[in-house]
């Protein structure tokens, strides 16, 4: 076999149908049509899918890096359960790199970069007033990713970008019923940042994740215990 062979091989192993099938158990778990502890049987999503299993398993390998999937010995894959301690941590710790992200943003803001994230938040606004949820995600991911090009930080990027990817299996499947608030947040986010306050962009940008957090923890207790919703005092309006 040639080099040039080899090469030739190496790119059919990430053919586009790989991630197809990827965005596909992606998307099925953000949107709550894999439940978190559900398991991924490589048979049942060739089946359901409409591909082999060597697609899927590769899918299910990549998700599982991401932190959308969780793979055991003898038991296989399945979509990852978070305790509330977890979810805390994840929280605590996306919150204060988020803070410093926004604070990096307000004191580096070049004219073109936050022309860019003016443009996002805009565009991500009249989305939410439709609540489609691939479209929301896919917003949230640009307006994070541009006030990310603001700061200007390459290894805080990847921090964040990381747990973003890992708490998405918290936060998604909740974010389309708080659509239209995530983005009257990302307003006053992108205000501080253009007005060039620091404090006030890293404290809103916080504030943002700790929001997001307890509109999950509310919904959760309104579900186990529908009468008790009205005892529960609401912290996401900022």
């Amino acid at each position: 076999m040639t080099a040039e062979a080899r090469v030739e091989n190496i790119g059919a192993a990430h053919s586009p149908l790989a991630k197809l099938v990827v965005d596909s158990i992606r998307n099925r778990i953000l949107t709550g049509k894999y439940a978190p502890g559900e398991r991924l049987v490589e048979a049942h999503l060739s089946a359901e899918l409409g591909v082999s299993r060597m697609p899927v398993r590769e899918a299910l390998r990549l998700l599982a890096a991401d932190g959308f999937v969780t793979i055991e010995p003898r038991r296989g894959a399945s979509v990852p359960v978070y305790t509330p301690e977890q979810i805390r941590e994840f929280v605590e710790v996306r919150a204060t790199l988020e803070g410093l992200n926004a604070k990096l943003a307000a004191t580096r803001h070049e004219p073109e970069t936050i022309k860019k994230l003016e443009q996002i938040l805009a565009a991500g606004s009249k989305i939410a007033e439709k609540a489609d949820w691939a479209q929301l995600h896919e917003a949230n991911n640009n307006f994070h990713e541009a006030l990310a090009d603001v700061a200007a930080n390459s290894t805080l990027r990847d921090m964040v970008r990381s747990l973003r990817e890992r708490t998405a299996v918290i936060f998604a499947p909740h974010s389309h019923k708080r659509a239209k608030q995530n983005w009257e947040e990302h307003a006053a986010i992108v205000r501080a940042v253009v007005a060039g306050d620091g404090e006030l962009a890293s404290l809103l940008a916080a504030r943002h994740v700790y929001n997001a957090s307890e509109a999950i923890a509310q919904q959760q207790a309104t579900a186990d215990n529908p009468a008790s919703a009205n005892d529960i005092p609401s912290k996401t309006g900022t």
